[in-house]
Parts: structure tokens; sequence; C-alpha cells
């Protein structure tokens, strides 16, 4: 069955959903007051150079500066020879750029947390078929296209577009494509870097040169998998909008986009809301009663696989097989639909028998095919532990969606009621220390200021004995759990 795509549009929001076998499996949020910035070409001004990190900061006209390695300063040598390679090296920092320098960056990766978006010089623009790489005069053909005879065809109709301007990279979508169309798609980039280009030497440094396309655009020209079935929008003007982009670009896809106008709001109606919902949740259920626990943490994901409910059917080790084939499905479905990248570890339940870690890792590796994301799988560590690597180039869902809980402040706990109890005790005897005061005011949060007046009351009545003065509890209901103030009267 094939996949469909799902589009919701909102005055604020543009929001896309890629639905697999009645399953959520992709989700792309944009948001007008927070659109990503991935694929924007600036002309910016070098801030600062950094010899010691081989990097430079660059202001492309946001609060944060952005990062550019050296390694992203030199030619893109992913589609030429081995000895051609040779010829590329990393030099120093300083030979390459100099601060209050002018330069033309692509941002190749969002504003991630506290780090600034990550930068290079070797600019790309992408059509249906063809990535143009200016001023690189090599061909590339994507891996994906197999047949060693189209691969031969597509690089040689592509040679002929080479020139001074700029080289290109064959697109897996070019698969079959005539010959006209890859000249149309090569003369619409060669127009676009003209226009860049002009753009370039009339505007001041930190101006954008070139904006990404739309969320919506970019789904067309991104996802266009022959599975792709229909792809259904609920708004009527994005809709037309697409049919426009459509019939310059596909006009095979013309007849797979579609108007919703059902009753119900289109992702209630394939349930991705609730999915979307889900998707935030750390515990993740498995059909069988497994589960998964996944951990976001700065420096890398961890999802720890349990049986659960699921008792099998001969033995525990066979159990434990099955509990795991069944959880690289549900990982590659979750690392897609959250939008993880980054350093992954995941733990799976301890397998004796050394076929069954290589099934399990065959079937990792199979569930990651469908994957638009890079992904890297480096096997089983000494303690049993799998390590892989996914590119990040946005925000995770979580990110997307949420902020870090003002109550526990990222713990992800809270402190207990009687912990907090004994802190204001504490607060109120360190207080008495440095100051005279007649009584001493409490104000704290309702489950906390009951508990000093109820349960704790006879530890507060020891404490005005101590210290000789009174004390008053008041509940503040506005006051986050951990939240309290000590008043001298």
């Amino acid at each position: 069955m094939g996949a469909e795509l799902l589009i919701n549009v909102t005055p604020t929001e543009t929001r896309v959903a890629m639905i697999e076998g009645s399953s959520l499996q992709e989700i792309h949020i944009e948001r007008e007051a927070k659109l990503g910035i991935v694929g924007n070409i600036y002309k910016g001004k070098v801030s600062r150079v950094l010899p010691g990190m081989q990097a430079a900061f660059v202001d492309i006209g946001f609060d944060k500066s952005a990062f550019l390695h050296a390694s992203d300063i030199i030619p893109r040598t992913e589609c030429v020879s081995e000895n051609e390679k040779q010829q590329f090296q990393v030099r120093n920092i300083s030979e390459l750029v100099r601060q209050g320098q002018d330069i033309v960056v692509q941002v190749v990766k969002d504003h991630l947390g506290t780090k600034g978006a990550r930068l290079t010089t070797n600019i790309t623009l992408s059509s249906r078929y063809l990535v143009l790489m200016p001023r690189i005069s090599h061909v590339g053909v994507s891996q994906r296209i197999e047949n060693d005879a189209e691969r031969a065809r597509l690089k040689y109709i592509v040679s002929e577009y080479c020139d001074d301007l700029g080289g290109f990279i064959i697109r897996t979508a070019a698969e079959g494509a005539s010959a006209s169309e890859m000249a149309h798609d090569a003369a619409f980039l060669k127009c676009l870097w003209n226009k860049v280009l002009e753009r370039c030497s009339k505007c001041l440094s930190t101006s954008m040169l070139y904006s990404e396309l739309g969320l919506a655009q970019r789904i067309l020209r991104d996802f266009l998998y022959s599975e792709i079935e229909i792809i259904r929008v609920d708004s009527r003007s994005t809709l037309n909008v697409l049919r426009e982009f459509s019939e310059e670009f596909a006009p095979e896809l013309n007849h797979k986009l579609e108007l919703y106008i059902g009753d119900k709001p289109l992702f209630d109606m394939y349930d991705a809301e609730n999915e979307i919902q889900r998707s935030l949740d750390r515990k993740v259920e498995m059909k069988s009663g497994g589960y998964l626990i996944i951990d976001q943490t700065e420096a890398m994901i961890t999802i720890d696989i349990n049986t659960g409910a699921f008792v099998g059917r001969r033995n525990l080790e066979e159990t434990i097989f099955n509990t795991n084939i069944e959880a690289t499905g549900a990982i590659a479905r979750q690392l897609r639909l959250r939008n993880l990248g980054g350093i992954i570890v995941i733990d799976f339940i301890d397998m004796n028998i050394d076929e069954h870690r290589q099934r399990v890792l065959q079937a990792l590796k199979q569930a990651l095919l469908k994957d638009r994301v890079k992904t890297s799988i480096n096997g089983f560590t000494q303690l049993g532990l799998v390590e892989m690597t996914r590119k990040r180039t946005r925000e995770s869902i979580e990110h997307v969606l949420c902020k870090q809980c003002p109550t526990c402040v990222g713990r992800g706990t809270v402190k207990t009621v009687e912990t907090v109890c004994y802190e204001v005790l504490r607060e109120i005897t360190r207080v008495k220390h440095t100051n005279d005061a007649d009584k001493f005011v409490i104000y704290a949060s309702s489950e906390v200021g009951e508990a000093l007046k109820g349960e704790k009351s006879h530890v507060v009545a020891e404490l005005e004995v101590f210290i000789g003065k009174q004390v008053k509890v008041y509940v503040k209901q506005q006051y986050t759990h951990e939240q309290f103030d000590v008043v001298m009267m």
C-alpha cells in the first residue's frame, strides 16, 4: 500500500504528515513566527576567526552568529575520484577567511538549542531532478539509482549542461527522466543562481540572497516517491499554489493533489493528532506488550527496550529475541516521527545467541532503509549496546512543540513534598541567624503549604520553640511545586 501526504494549513502554521500503512511515519511543522532557515543563502560578514577551532563565526543577520568550519569552505568532494580527493586538504582557517570579510554562505543546520546555525560555502540549489553546485564542474549521481546503464545515461545527458557556472548532482527522482526534462531543470537552476549573484552584487552584508521554498512546496519537491498515492490539502489557496508549482516542476503530480473537504479536521480523520501527542511520550508501547523508553539528552539519544507484559510462548531467549525484533521497527519509526538525530545508543535486551544479535542488527538496518535522513549503524559494543548516528539538520519534534518544564527545569523529576518542607524550615533557621524578626511567614504551593499545616505541623511547632518566634503558613495557588518564600515580619 502506498503512502499518503496530509497537508494541514492555518494562517500561522503549516503541518505535513506522512501516513504509511495507516500509521503516522513523519511529521513536519513550519510556523510563521519561527521559519527554518536550512537551505537559505546569505551574504554574511566574518565576525571572528578562531584558528584553534579551525572555524569562523559569521554574522548573517541573526542574534547568534553562525558557525563555519574550515572543512565547509573547501570544495565538496563526494562526486570526484579518489585521486582527485587527495588534492583537497583542509587548509588553515586563517588562510581561507579574515575578520570583516564578506562571504556568501548557505545554512546546512538550523539553530539548535544554544548553538547557532551551521554554514557552508559549498552552495547547492535543488530542483525536481537536479542539484546545482556552482563553480564545481563535476556530475554526481544519486546512489539510490542502482542501474548502471541508467546512471551512465543520466550522467551523459547532464554533462552537457556543465559549464563555468557549475556542475550537478542527479537526484533519485531523475531515474527515467527525459533529456528535455533535465534540460529544463538545469536552465531553471542556472537562472536562479544568476539571480542570487545579481542580488549579491547589490545587497549589503548580512542580507538574505535566497530563501528556501515553503514547507508545502519542499514536500512536493523532496517527497516525490512513486509510493506516494495521494496528497490531501485542507486549504484551497495552498492547493492552488501547489498545483502551479507541480505544473512547472512535476506535472505528473497534479492528479495526486486533492482538496480535503471532510467534516472532521484532516489530521483527526487519520488519527495524526493523537499520534503527534504520543510522540512526545517517553514510553512507547509495542503491540506484543513490550515497550521502549526514549530519553533525549543534550549529548545523545538513549533507547531502552523492555519485554513488559510480553511473556512469549516457548522460552526466555525466544521471548527476548522476538521483543528485540519488534523493537527495531518501532525504533526506526520513532526516529523518523520524532526527527531524532545525533548519537543514538540502543540498549536491546541482552541476547546470549550470536545469531540472534546479528539478525536483530540486520532487522534494524532493514527498518531504517525507508528513512530519507542519512543513518549509520556501528553494531554492538562490548557492553551489548548498539551505537548509531542519524544526521540532524532541524530541531526534533519535542523541541519544536515543547519547552523546558519551569518546575523541574529539565530534570524530569520534582522534589517530594517532604523535601521541600524541610528546605523551607532550613531556610527559616538560616535567615534567623542573620536577621532579627518578630515572626516568619511562609508562602508555598498548595501541596507544601497543606503539608506544613497538616502532617508536618508538629515540625513547625518544634521550630517555633527552637527559634523562639511565631511561624505562619499561607498557601499560594499560583506557586509551582518547589517554589516558596520566607518573609520576615
